[in-house]
């Protein structure tokens, strides 16, 4: 496979690095939606015999405009690059979105587009709007191309069999909402949190359920609760197990949402290391026991549950 190259900016870009086929947009989760524009440029890319490209944005123009409102990224930029690498696409160009902010939509299409990155196509959402006040539109950019020479191509509105929109709002609302699968429809895969492994207080491994650590930072926070999980290694394994997502109540200290993920039939040091776990269905809501006891015993329920969902030939 092709490695990924992640070029940030787009000025006095050298001649090598620039007249790519490109996707345009946020591409916060590479949902099946985004796949369509990528699969748009990427064929413009091959009759064109040009490198296939995907422009996206940091920071994200909603956290841009709207920094006070909940965490509600899909991923981070490393699983964002790897998931685009997989796509075939050859480079990631990160547009510093402040310098930005303050461009008209056709001094994005000319400074950026055919300027900085000599683009030879670019490919967009139905709903795509860039430039400033969010004036330009997918007519524009297609007006904007006819004007300064590259093509562009728009993607059409994508559903399910069930009409099940393939959006990252709607990832978001399946999540918030504890119905990790029909998020996974959406993305086309498990929606996954990524993190390093903290050092906590240790009491599940004392209550005989050692769980590995994550806080999920920028991540949207799914629905409090307890969830079957597979999770990645940075050794490539991959582990079932069962999660709590929330804070624990049932624990004294307030602390921020965390996941705690417990790893069948796995006893090893991954302090700090950074793992990777996917959320594949939800159990139950996060509840609080009367005593670590209760709190103990439904563990094993829900371990033994997830094992069922997880690993049907058990035992």
């Amino acid at each position: 496979m092709r490695r990924l190259r992640v070029i940030k900016g787009w000025k006095d870009l050298p001649d090598g690095d620039r007249g790519a086929a490109v996707a345009m947009g946020s591409f916060d989760g590479v949902h099946r939606g985004h796949q369509q524009v990528i699969a748009l440029a990427a064929k413009a890319a091959g009759q064109l015999g040009a490198p296939l490209g995907v422009i996206t944005f940091d920071p994200h123009q909603r956290a841009y405009f709207r920094p006070n409102e909940p965490s509600f990224r899909l991923m981070k930029p490393d699983q964002q690059a790897r998931t685009l690498e997989a796509l075939g696409v050859d480079v990631l160009y990160v547009l510093p979105f402040d310098n930005l902010a303050d461009m008209s939509d056709r001094e994005f299409a000319a400074k950026v587009l055919h300027d900085g990155l000599g683009a030879a196509h670019v490919a967009v959402g139905f709903d795509i709007t860039f430039g400033k006040d969010r004036t330009g539109s997918p007519d524009a950019m297609k007006a904007y191309g006819a004007e300064l020479g590259f093509g562009v191509s728009v993607a059409k509105p994508v559903a399910d069999e069930d009409g099940v929109k393939f959006s990252s709002t709607g990832v978001r609302e399946a999540l918030r909402e504890g119905r990790p699968e029909v998020a996974a429809r959406i993305l086309g895969r498990p929606f996954a949190i990524e993190g390093a492994v903290q050092r906590g207080r240790q009491l599940g491994r004392k209550l005989g359920f050692p769980t590995a650590n994550v806080a999920l930072e920028d991540y949207v926070v799914p629905r409090f609760g307890v969830y079957a999980t597979r999770t990645r290694l940075p050794d490539g394994r991959d582990i079932p197990g069962v999660a709590n997502i929330g804070i624990n109540p049932t624990i004294e200290g307030v602390r921020a949402p965390l996941l705690e993920v417990w790893l069948f039939d796995f006893d090893e040091d991954i302090y700090d290391q950074v793992i990777e776990t996917d959320l594949i269905a939800f159990l139950r809501p996060e509840l609080k026991f009367d005593g670590l006891e209760t709190m103990t015993a439904q563990v094993m329920k829900d371990a033994n549950t997830a094992r069922d969902l997880l690993m049907p030939d058990f035992g």
